[in-house]
């Protein structure tokens, strides 16, 4: 799978453009469509404070996923070939397919409170999504 970007300012302009970012991070003007694609609201975090356009829930890995891999960095190998095969699910192809038609050429942003982004749900996410742009 490719490597999503990592953010920098070459990056709003970067084809493909698949950028992951913290919801505590803050967005850059003009920086494409930032989707939350957390299934849980992050702890302590007010929904007038924070900007996106959408919450993809249906991007999250299943609560069963979640539950199981629990950021258990060890089995982050494993929680990847799950998640992928929700990706490949049918629901999983028709809302990657949503958010493509969705962002219409911009950028992606994808948003995480995940604390390890490098080994989180939004990082496989983003080589899901760049293998398939």
């Amino acid at each position: 799978m490719s490597k999503p970007k990592e953010r920098s300012a070459e990056d709003v302009t970067a084809d493909p453009p698949v950028i992951v970012e913290r919801v505590y991070d803050h967005p850059t003007e003009g920086d494409g469509l930032r989707l939350f694609v957390d299934r849980l609201w992050p702890r302590g975090l007010r929904k007038d404070a924070f900007h996106f356009d959408d919450w993809a829930k249906d991007l999250a890995p299943s609560t069963e996923l979640r539950h199981w891999y629990s950021h258990d960095v060890a089995a982050f190998s494993e929680f990847r070939e799950r998640y992928v095969h929700e990706l490949d699910s049918p629901t999983g192809r028709k809302a990657v397919a949503r958010v493509q038609e969705l962002a219409q050429g911009r950028p992606i942003v994808l948003l995480t409170a995940t604390k390890d982004v490098s080994h989180s749900h939004a990082e496989v996410l983003a080589e899901y999504m760049l293998d398939r742009l």
